[in-house]
């Protein structure tokens, strides 16, 4: 009965984990992007009076750009940039306009990709003199979705779900069960791991190209397309993982290999070697991850790659050991002894310590505040994932109780497999001398049955092979005949269940826009839309005027917002007051800043203004004087160091 429910069990069990994979995989879809655009320069939907000489666009982090990122439409959808676009400063992006532009609604769409590899595109429109209808929908080019999206993050998965189980497994016949070295299921299982990530890795490398450009099936084998790729961050990191795994093959070939036809004793000396061996190559492609994605961009990056890099080698310790565990409890004819299961809890008990801790510092680098984890889709999955990885210790412990119950059932000093084989070969060895001796007798015990067999030397090795088989069958009946030792295997069933569903979740969060990212982008376009109502009501009434412009000064804590207030905004003398907050709107000490009043059409300024400094964040002018009436540019000088600092401007109509 149990050896008819456990297949089945597995295949119910594939089937779900398959589902999980693909609802996830589907719900990825392509605004998976990690770069926000969090301000331009027109902003959207305002509306200029004169056409502008170029247009800005603001990221959160810095991008790549190429010839076609960034494009500007007239109102009947011809280009109307000039030349490739430039980083101006920091974050941002400018590209130029041919000359003459008429009055009209025109569209800026754009197509990037992020600092830390992913795609992200968009559009917006503004207007010169009034808006106008216009053939252009203002939608960005859909990048990171269609055949190709859905195959580079199946890639993605594949590559995740390689690089543990090979990893995973190697560590569990190094660190708990050395006997495991010889056991076919095992080394098939770290085999079939390595293969994965493998080919995963190549498919991601021919996909890179089309995934952040095209999207198109037929530009995967385009080798301009490729040639491109392997001059990014990204390709350098996917070539260097290929060069680590031409290395693991090396260390998978010695530890199924010598490491397992040694004895005891002398493997005690190559132990130690093959794990400093295959800590480096595991450590190198755990950081072919994290050098090339989130944890390269964004805050502190010296330290959270390396934290990138433990919580990888943890997951794999954890979740890769997990699936070697269950590959020998179902799969080997070898019984795994109770101290190899003991020294497994222990490593997924420091593996769970190490995840918990440096998943605690990535939560907080990623999300950046408590309302994160509901307004955001990427707190909202990494609740998904908690809620997972909650479960899956829960599981775990009820597994650490079945081990504390555990009893060998088979001896340990040799293996079911061997005592078969030797079986197998001393009957064949009595069959053969018994037939030499029936024979050179003349053929007496002829005449019965068992005589025959007794004479055939095949049929003896045939009976042979056949009581070597009943007896393993008969030592697992014995094995599984132990109640701990089945409830240990269901409970680890269990864990690889979840596990697959958790490792699905946590490949869906890399391509999500983090929740620091999506909030700052949501505040910038707030703020954008505020100072565009704010121009048409100064516009309108020629009341008090708000221009907000973000600044980067490049500096490990340069990024920020600038909000200069003037009032009335008219011809003669006016109050102004300026407040400098960081990204998350909280006021941001800054050493100095810093105005000019530029009337470019008249030739007249910069004219400069040094406010007073009021409190944090704020500082103020009275009777600042605008000797007539024009679009006048207003720049501002932010320093938040000695050395770094930046200059940003708006035009705006005073008077």
């Amino acid at each position: 009965m149990t050896q008819t429910t456990t297949p089945r069990r597995m295949r119910i069990l594939v089937l779900l984990c398959l589902t999980v994979i693909g609802v996830l995989l589907a719900g990825a879809g392509p605004a998976s992007a990690h770069a926000a655009l969090t301000g331009s320069d027109p902003a959207q939907g305002v509306v200029v009076d004169t056409a502008p000489s170029q247009v800005t666009l603001t990221f959160s982090e810095k991008v790549a750009t190429s010839d076609d990122s960034l494009r500007v439409l007239d109102p009947k959808g011809k280009r109307v940039d000039a030349g490739n676009p430039a980083n101006v400063s920091g974050t941002s992006y400018a590209v130029k306009l041919k000359g003459g532009l008429s009055d009209g609604t025109y569209t800026v769409s754009w197509q990037v990709v992020s600092a830390d590899s992913h795609p992200v595109a968009g559009a917006f429109t503004f207007s010169i003199g009034a808006p106008s209808s216009t053939s252009v929908k203002a939608v960005g080019q859909e990048v990171g979705g269609g055949v190709v999206g859905w195959l580079y993050g199946f890639g993605r998965y594949m590559s995740y779900a390689g690089f543990i189980v090979m990893v995973g497994g190697a560590a569990f016949v190094l660190a708990c069960w050395q006997r495991g070295s010889g056991v076919r299921p095992l080394q098939r299982l770290v085999v079939s791991g390595w293969l994965s990530l493998t080919a995963a890795t190549l498919l991601l490398l021919l996909l890179r190209g089309s995934y952040t450009s095209t999207g198109k099936v037929g530009d995967i084998f385009d080798l301009g397309l490729l040639g491109q790729v392997l001059q990014t961050k990204t390709g350098a990191a996917l070539v260097s993982r290929l060069l680590l795994l031409a290395a693991a093959a090396l260390f998978i070939a010695v530890l199924f290999g010598a490491y397992d036809k040694r004895e005891d004793e002398e493997k005690r000396d190559l132990t130690f070697g093959l794990a400093i061996g295959g800590f480096v190559v595991s450590a190198g492609l755990a950081a072919s991850w994290a050098m090339a994605e989130h944890a390269s961009t964004g805050l502190q990056p010296g330290i959270a790659m390396p934290v990138d890099v433990v919580h990888l080698l943890a997951v794999a310790a954890w979740l890769g050991g997990l699936c070697a565990l269950l590959v020998a409890l179902y799969r080997s004819d070898t019984p795994v002894e109770t101290a190899a299961v003991r020294r497994f809890s222990q490593v997924a008990f420091c593996s769970v310590l190490a995840l918990v801790a440096t998943g605690i510092y990535q939560s907080w680098r990623q999300l950046g505040s408590w309302s994160a984890f509901t307004d955001t889709s990427y707190g909202q999955l990494l609740l998904v994932k908690i809620g997972l990885v909650a479960l899956l210790v829960g599981i775990a412990f009820f597994s650490r109780r079945w081990t504390a119950r555990l009893a060998d059932t088979a001896p340990a000093e040799v293996r079911p497999r061997e005592k078969a084989r030797v079986s197998a070969s001393t009957s064949t060895a009595d069959a053969r001398t018994g037939a030499r001796k029936t024979t050179s007798g003349g053929g007496k015990n002829t005449a019965g049955g068992s005589s025959k067999a007794s004479g055939d030397p095949e049929r003896a090795a045939q009976l042979a092979r056949q009581r070597a088989a009943v007896d393993i069958a008969r030592q697992k009946r014995q094995r599984d005949a132990d109640p701990h030792r089945f409830g240990l295997r269901r409970s680890v069933l269990a864990e690889a269940g979840v596990a697959v569903a958790l490792l699905a979740v946590t490949t869906v969060l890399t391509q999500t826009e983090p929740g620091r990212t999506a909030q700052q982008a949501e505040a910038a376009a707030s703020s954008s839309a505020a100072s565009s109502s704010a121009d048409s009501s100064s516009d309108a009434s020629s009341g008090a005027l708000t221009l907000t412009m973000p600044f980067d000064t490049g500096g490990s804590d340069g990024k920020g917002v600038v909000s200069v207030d003037v009032d009335p905004a008219r011809v003669g003398g006016n109050e102004m007051h300026v407040y400098v907050t960081r990204p998350n709107g909280r006021a941001f000490d800054v050493p100095e800043v810093k105005l000019a009043f530029t009337l470019e059409a008249k030739k007249i300024g910069p004219l400069p203004v040094t406010p007073d400094r009021i409190t944090t964040g704020h500082w103020s002018a009275k009777n600042v004087q605008i000797p007539m009436a024009g679009d006048w540019k207003v720049a501002v000088t932010v320093r938040t160091s000695d050395i770094d600092q930046v200059t940003v401007s708006k035009n705006a109509q005073i008077g």
